[in-house]
């Protein structure tokens, strides 16, 4: 999140509660009740967002993680679109041959047991 985004969102959540400080006012709520009022709907807001991240947290989608998960698939791409065809053949017999040695492998361990 860039600094930008942190003043806008601090500069919305001021100008919201003070705007819903006013309508309540404007309602027809004394002031010490619409101090509440716009207290109450702050923390609910507060709350909210901490649990929506404690579950990202939790489960492992934070957001950084995730671009970096995209930035490795990119750079996986480009250095493939940018073999040579003969490169790309020799690549691929490579991993034809450890898929073959895992294969064996898997049987022989499997025998031993």
């Amino acid at each position: 999140m860039r600094r930008r985004d942190v003043l806008g969102i601090g500069l919305a959540l001021l100008l919201g509660g003070g705007l819903l400080y006013g309508l309540l006012l404007w309602a027809g709520l004394d002031t010490g009740a619409a101090q509440q009022a716009s207290s109450v709907v702050f923390l609910l807001g507060c709350l909210g967002w901490t649990v929506g991240y404690l579950k990202r947290v939790l489960s492992r989608e934070m957001t950084l993680k995730a671009q970096w998960a995209t930035f490795e698939r990119q750079q996986i791409q480009e250095k493939l679109h940018s073999l040579s065809p003969e490169e790309w053949q020799a690549l691929q017999a490579e991993l034809a041959s450890e898929t073959e040695e895992e294969a064996e492998g898997g049987l022989t361990e499997q025998g031993k047991c």
